[in-house]
Parts: C-alpha cells; structure tokens; sequence
C-alpha cells in the first residue's frame, strides 16, 4: 500500500502547470464536442465509437492481444469513416467556432404545454388537412436528435398548434413544400430536406413526401406523418416502414403512443398491428 501511495506522491511531483493545461483544454474541447452533437444523429455514432474505444482500452489493460488487434484496427479505421460520414456537421462545427460559439444553446429546449395538448393540435391539424387535401410532411423526433436536419430549414421554435401547422403546409407559402421537425411540443424549424429513400421497390405512386419520410425513417428513430395532396390520404412511417391509410382513431393512438407511452402502446406496436404497415 505505501508503495501505491508513494507512486501517487511521485506522479504528482512531476505534475507541471502545463499538464494541467493540457487537460483542461482537452476536457473542454471533449465537453463541447458531445454538447454539440447530442442533438444530431452524430451523437449515436460517437456513442457507439466510445464504447468502442473503451473495449478496446479495457483488451489493452487485460492482454487480450487478438482482441485488442482487432479492436485497434477498427478504431484507427474508424476515425477516417466518422470524418467522412459527418463531414457536413464537421464543417458546421468550426463555421460555430469561427463566429465564436460551438454550439446552439437554443436547442436546449423543455416541453412547455401537456401531452395531451400536443396530441389534440396535432390530430386536429393532420386530420383538417387530409380533409382539405393539403400536403404535409411531419417529423416527430425521438431519441435519436435531428440537429444536423434542422440546419436546412427555417427556425420556428413555436409551441405546436393546429393553426400554425395549417398556415406552414398551406399552399403557395414560403414553407409548405419542406418538413416541419417537432420535438417534444415545439415545432423546432420548417421548410426543411430530408434525406430521400433509394429503394426501388417503392411503390410508383407514392411521391417526394414519402419517399422523404422512408428516408429519415431509415436514418434515425423518429417517426414521421405524411398528408397526400393528391388524395388526402394519412401516411406514417418509421424504421423504414410506411403504414399507409391511417384513419382519425388509428392517428390519435399513433400520437399517444409518442406523447403518452406510459398510457400507451409503443410505437413499433402500433406499427406492427396496422393491418397496412410494409416494409420497404
């Protein structure tokens, strides 16, 4: 025990000030890079690279040398591949960095209103709009943070309202072509890209809107509505699948299977007991 003590006293004799600079500015460019990401789909990523990392740590300690081979070539692989992956959220960072700030703290936000609110507006709002055949694209965010997506859109930042819904998708205006992105009971942005699916078994008659919500569905775990303007017809996807022909009470329990999970079923339940879900 005296001789731990005393390589402990040792370590910290030679411990400088420039050390603990070092670490200091290590921990801060840590700190600011996971605030940064948390709220897009970058975060899940680095997550699953840090476990990574740590496994591999954990191999070095125990001499697991075939382990620790294979885990190591990964993680140097690795950093090439998130570079790539993420080169457009790489490149905002240090356009954040340049005009001084790393990340947006108005991100942060916390739900305002109730549950039961935000399922009322929403279902009053989809439903009006496939009676009027107004074409609509809503992405509810889940755990999985779309920050990256809202950057291509204009900031809203508004509680959810049957009203204000309506006026975004409503013909002819600034917003109605791109997708509004929700979280929680704040419409965050509209007017914004969503990465398009290429699957080509998709069927001929669906358009832009569902291929745009198969693609964010592949992509992340959010679950999206879409309102045909064509036929009217209510639409929902998730983990790449589109249920198709969603009547007022099927969207309702949709909604509260978001807003109220402890009252309600999951989302995957509803999705897997919708007579019309397939995947794609």
């Amino acid at each position: 025990m005296s001789e731990i003590v005393n390589a402990i006293a040792s370590g910290f004799g030679q411990f400088s000030f420039g050390d603990a600079l070092d670490i200091a500015l290590i921990a801060a460019l840590l700190y600011n890079l996971i605030i940064w990401t948390k709220k897009t789909r970058a975060y899940q990523v680095l997550k699953g690279f840090g476990i990574l990392f740590l496994c591999y740590f954990v191999s070095q300690i125990l001499s697991l040398h075939t382990l620790s081979f294979l885990l190591g070539s990964i993680v140097q692989s690795g950093i090439i591949v998130v570079v790539i992956l993420f080169q457009p959220e790489i490149r905002r960072a240090f356009e954040h960095l340049g005009r001084g700030k790393l990340f947006d703290r108005s991100m942060l936000l916390t739900f305002a209103s109730s549950p039961e609110e935000a399922v009322r507006e929403l279902h009053k709002a989809v439903m009006s709009m496939a009676r009027r055949r107004i074409g609509a694209l809503i992405v509810i965010e889940q755990n999985v943070a779309l920050g990256d997506i809202l950057a291509t859109g204009t900031r809203v930042e508004g509680l959810i309202s049957g009203a204000l819904l309506e006026n975004i998708f409503e013909p002819n205006t600034p917003l109605h072509d791109g997708a509004v992105i929700i979280r929680g009971d704040t419409i965050l942005a509209a007017g914004c890209f969503l990465p398009l699916s290429e699957d080509v078994d998709i069927a001929r008659e669906l358009g832009t809107r569902h291929r745009a919500a198969l693609g964010i569905s592949g992509v992340s775990d959010s679950v999206t509505i879409v309102v045909s303007e064509e036929t009217g017809i209510i639409s929902a996807a998730q983990d790449g699948r589109l249920t198709r022909y969603i009547d007022s009470k099927a969207l309702k329990d949709l909604l509260e299977s978001i807003y109220l999970k402890e009252h309600g079923n999951s989302i995957a339940a509803f999705m897997r007991r919708t007579k019309n879900g397939k995947k794609k």
